[in-house]
């Protein structure tokens, strides 16, 4: 993973915020806007950054794009402009494109154009706040597709000392428990021995009925 490279257009909040834990993760990245005060901000957390119009066949060559492995198009509220972006950037061929979209109609028209990856912030945002208010042992909640979910579900005190053959979560419920953090350390791909212990964090994947069903049982 390392030594990728991104460009990231729009530096607004939720582009600039991507954009800077990129550089956290240790990856090169640009940051692209037409606002210079916003590029300004971000040009000594980037690795570059510049002020362009990304709607601009020519600029948008010129900057060398092809030859990033990925490009997010993070404009905040000009669809117009979102989708001219992403259509050049597939159009010159960067390896792989994702977009923010504002709404589900602006989300289809980036999947219809060959956009590799659609995000919805604000909507996957209250998705996942929603069910962490939902469930007092639910941490986080990431869906997969429509049909998939990954969890982190915190174990309560009444399944302390409990293994995963006792929770038998695969054959009860149809989910699968991929990883147990504990304050020792991340056990991956855990056996039907191990032990879980109160405020131990499980990681579990399956699908939306399949996860919630188990995180009925853990929080009953």
């Amino acid at each position: 993973m390392k030594g990728k490279q991104y460009a990231v257009i729009g530096l607004g909040r939720f582009g600039s915020s991507l954009a800077s834990e990129l550089v956290s993760l240790g990856f090169e990245v640009l940051g692209i806007d037409k606002d210079e005060e916003s590029v300004d901000q971000m040009s000594e957390k980037l690795t570059h950054a510049v002020v362009a119009d990304a709607t601009d066949e020519e600029v948008v060559r010129s900057l060398g794009l092809r030859n990033f492995d990925c490009a997010i198009v993070a404009i905040g509220d000009d669809i117009q402009a979102s989708i001219l972006a992403a259509i050049l950037l597939k159009e010159l061929g960067v390896k792989m494109v994702v977009a923010k979209a504002l709404s589900e109609l602006h989300g289809k028209v980036l999947e219809k154009i060959g956009v590799d990856r659609v995000i919805f912030p604000e909507r996957d945002m209250g998705v996942r706040v929603a069910n962490q208010l939902a469930s007092p042992n639910l941490l986080d909640y990431i869906e997969l597709s429509h049909d998939y979910t990954i969890a982190e579900l915190a174990v309560p005190k009444r399944l302390s000392g409990s293994t995963l053959e006792d929770l038998n979560p695969r054959a009860r419920f149809g989910c699968s428990v991929v990883a147990i953090n504990k304050k020792g350390g991340v056990i991956i791909a855990p056996t039907a021995s191990d032990r879980v212990e109160e405020r131990d964090i499980m990681v579990v994947i399956g699908t939306n009925e399949q996860v919630e069903s188990f995180e009925h049982e853990v929080n009953r």
